[in-house]
């Protein structure tokens, strides 16, 4: 028994990191030539669906826990990141613009996909208002973080109110016990990720890239160079402090684990934990967190623009200055609505098309195209979109610390 301990010590104190790419090399090798042994997958499905039941846990305990005990000041690092959450989602579907345009990509419509869309902003909008406002518990069991966020705002401004030092510092250190859970699943994470990098290569293979290489490529380049030049540049010109190491460090322990999992949901734990390894207070971060996977949507932003412009071009329709400038806007809008839709970015491509008068029936065949090269596009969009949650995150403490000495 002494030995197995000592293995699972030895195991624990080793770097994540490594272990992850370990078994993801496994995972890959296994994928490609035992494609049969389904069995392996399980093992992601296990581990993000881990991360997935406890992430609105999580969320709940920490938010309301810190906002009943926070201190004052906050505000100036909270005003900071929704403003960089903001720009960087705009910059991004501007970007995703000028690519679209540079290098227009036409598609082969033949499927028509399944599923209802929103059509216009308004109903994204009143999506989220009415998600804002859901039950509670319902929205804890169907992972609505923006009313999970909602609803533990409010119980920590109650509990500030009319709960003893002795109740708040309960609520605090249930939360720190459902932050030990998280780090005993996330230790299981180079299994999991062993399970999702095999599931991904026995069943998709490399096909893809061949069929639709072009658009893969122009939708990676576009969400790289937000998360490699862009999201950095914001950092900076609110720092004035070389954003490359944060960034490596968000990339390498937020990043990877997101590129795999395909879920911001998930990826929240993970999120977190990096935020406590950099020495970011919990009260902001706590909240920052499950915001930016509501409403930093580089990614999706990218994702909207890219399909949508793809779509004009195929049908031959001339998108000007002005036009591409206000398609900018929308997908930015459309993007911080997506937790709202089910489907994500991919299902709001109609109402993004429906701004240039395309119908639904062959927007929708776009969606169809976009849930092929999903294991691709869904897989970078998710690591850009959550990589740059805690990155902004940091960036906006880091520029408080600056201005406050």
């Amino acid at each position: 028994m002494s030995k197995i301990g000592n293995l699972v010590r030895k195991w624990a104190d080793s770097s994540l990191i490594v272990r992850i790419l370990i078994g993801l090399v496994i995972g890959a090798v296994m994928g490609v030539f035992l494609p049969g042994w389904k069995w392996i997958g399980i093992l992601g499905t296990v581990f993000v669906g881990a991360l997935k039941a406890i992430a609105p846990v999580l969320v709940f305990v920490l938010v309301a826990a810190s906002v009943a005990k926070a201190g004052k000041g906050l505000g100036p690092r909270f005003r900071t990141v929704i403003g960089l959450y903001l720009a960087s989602t705009l910059t991004a579907a501007l970007l995703a613009t000028l690519a679209s345009t540079l290098f227009p990509i036409t598609l082969t419509l033949q499927d028509v996909a399944e599923g209802s869309a929103p059509g216009t902003l308004a109903d994204i909008f009143r999506n989220l208002l009415s998600n804002i406002v859901a039950n509670p518990v319902a929205s804890l069991a169907g992972a609505n973080y923006v009313g999970i966020l909602f609803w533990a705002v409010l119980l920590g401004l109650a509990l500030r109110f009319v709960a003893s030092e002795g109740t708040v510092t309960a609520v605090s250190q249930f939360a720190d016990a459902v932050s030990l859970i998280v780090k005993w699943i996330i230790q299981f994470a180079p299994f999991g990720i062993m399970g999702l990098v095999f599931s991904a290569v026995a069943d998709s293979g490399l096909e893809i890239f061949t069929t639709y290489g072009k658009l893969i490529l122009l939708l990676v380049g576009c969400m790289l160079l937000n998360a490699l030049v862009m999201n950095p540049l914001w950092s900076f010109i609110v720092t004035r402090r070389n954003p490359y190491p944060l960034l490596w460090a968000c990339l390498k322990e937020s990043g990877l684990s997101a590129f795999f999992t395909r879920s911001s949901a998930a990826n929240i734990p993970i999120n977190m934990a990096l935020c406590k390894k950099l020495g970011l207070e919990e009260d902001f971060y706590s909240v920052s967190i499950p915001l930016g996977a509501t409403v930093n949507m580089n990614g999706a932003a990218v994702t909207i623009t890219v399909m949508t412009m793809a779509v004009a071009h195929t049908v031959g329709v001339e998108v000007g200055f002005v036009t591409a400038l206000l398609l900018g806007v929308i997908s930015t809008l459309g993007a911080c609505g997506a937790s709202g839709v089910a489907g994500g970015s991919l299902l709001l491509i109609p109402m993004a098309c429906s701004f240039l008068g395309i119908g639904n029936d062959v927007a929708m065949q776009a969606v169809a195209v976009g849930f092929i090269i999903g294991v691709v596009q869904d897989s970078v969009e998710t690591a850009l979109n959550s990589s740059a949650d805690a990155f902004f995150t940091a960036t906006a403490e880091y520029a408080d610390r600056k201005a406050n000495g």
